[in-house]
């Protein structure tokens, strides 16, 4: 077989698996929480905007919400503010949340929305605080501990999504509450995402990180439901921060959202393997 014709039949065979997924998904929900190397990698980041492109052009229904942890510790460095965590969350005083702001609100938004109007797709930048999306209250330390200006999302407002996504539009939201005397707070990622997830019934909500998915015994589980996943934590199998991650995705499907991928981001075209191929790359969560 020559060069043309096993790149034809390799094309041929990519589409025809693809397509029962394509039509699938079609006028369905997707919440995309962007973070990992896939945001920091420059070359990724290209795939990744080519991956946003395709699926809206496809007619599926994009809401992407973005971290930006690193940014912020680079940016708050060069400005002589020292970084803090307790338990993996940022301290975010005063001073921080300025910095916050303007890194996730400011600099990382603005680039996603430009990467991906490049290709040609029609995204549009905005915050939780934007007509109010993300309602927040501070978080409160059962240990006492006090985190500052970091907040858990109280409460949804999606019209604004919807009304961008029923227009055409792929919104890409930077995890920023805004509390009851218009305080911002600083809201984690994955937690607005799952956030948003629920609030519009999505039929998928996908964590791109730097993790291949769930492992057992140094294998890739392509699929795991609560029941499973509750014994392999008994048996120690699964360990460490991949149990908040599969106990929040599970909590994800109970409030409405069909299912929950978590995708290694440093594979080129992660998301497109995921959702339009029979074996995907990443492991999805099940009701």
């Amino acid at each position: 077989m020559n060069d043309i014709s096993a790149k034809s039949e390799f094309v041929t065979h990519a589409l025809v698996e693809a397509l029962p997924y394509i039509q699938k998904f079609r006028d369905k929900t997707m919440v995309v929480k962007y973070g990992g190397a896939a945001q920091t990698d420059e070359a990724l980041k290209v795939t990744f905007a080519k991956d946003i492109a395709l699926l809206s052009n496809l007619n599926i229904r994009v809401v992407i919400v973005h971290g930006g942890g690193k940014e912020i510790s680079s940016i708050s460095n060069q400005l002589g503010i020292s970084s803090t965590f307790i338990n993996g969350q940022r301290v975010t005083s005063e001073e921080m949340l300025d910095v916050v702001i303007m890194v996730l609100g400011g600099k990382i938004n603005k680039e996603i929305v430009g990467l991906i109007n490049r290709q040609g797709a029609k995204s549009v930048g905005i915050s939780g605080k934007d007509g109010g999306l993300l309602k927040a209250k501070k978080i409160v330390m059962e240990n006492g501990d006090d985190l500052g200006w970091v907040g858990e999302v109280e409460k949804v407002d999606e019209k604004i999504l919807n009304v961008l996504l029923d227009n055409g539009f792929i919104p890409v939201v930077s995890p920023i509450g805004w509390g009851e005397e218009g305080k911002p707070f600083n809201i984690n990622a994955d937690i607005a995402a799952s956030s948003i997830a629920k609030a519009l019934k999505a039929e998928k909500l996908i964590y791109i990180s730097d993790v291949p998915g769930v492992m057992i015994d140094n294998e890739r589980v392509g699929s795991i439901d609560q029941d499973s996943a509750e014994k392999y934590i008994l048996e120690g199998k699964i360990t460490g921060g991949m149990i908040p991650k599969a106990r929040s995705a599970f909590d994800t499907i109970e409030g409405g959202v069909n299912k929950v991928h978590l995708i290694d981001g440093k594979t080129p075209h992660a998301l497109l393997l995921e959702l339009f191929t029979d074996e995907g790359i990443g492991t999805q969560f099940i009701s």
